[in-house]
């Protein structure tokens, strides 16, 4: 017989904890985008407002991934620190 201390805590699985839970995702989805971003090696033109510039697709495509990631960073920091304030 196993014996258990009332002070004793249950381990919870990795993959079943709220943090691996929302960080998988992104990694699984930012792994496929980096394959997908790094597959486009052609050199396309793309025209900033006025300039045109010649460039890699695959640098245009991660400068947008970039951004999305920063934009995404500043939401969820946003929400969450929302969030701490209406709980006080």
């Amino acid at each position: 017989m196993t014996r258990t201390s009332p002070d004793h805590k249950a381990r919870t699985p990795f993959l079943s904890r709220p943090g691996v839970r929302r960080f998988l995702p992104f990694v699984l989805i930012s792994a496929v985008a980096l394959v997908f971003i790094f597959e486009n090696r052609s050199d396309v033109e793309i025209r900033l407002l006025v300039p045109i510039v010649t460039m890699p697709l695959w640098g245009a495509l991660l400068i947008a991934w970039a951004l999305g990631m920063l934009a995404c960073v500043f939401t969820v920091r946003r929400r969450s620190s929302r969030h701490s304030r209406q709980m006080k």
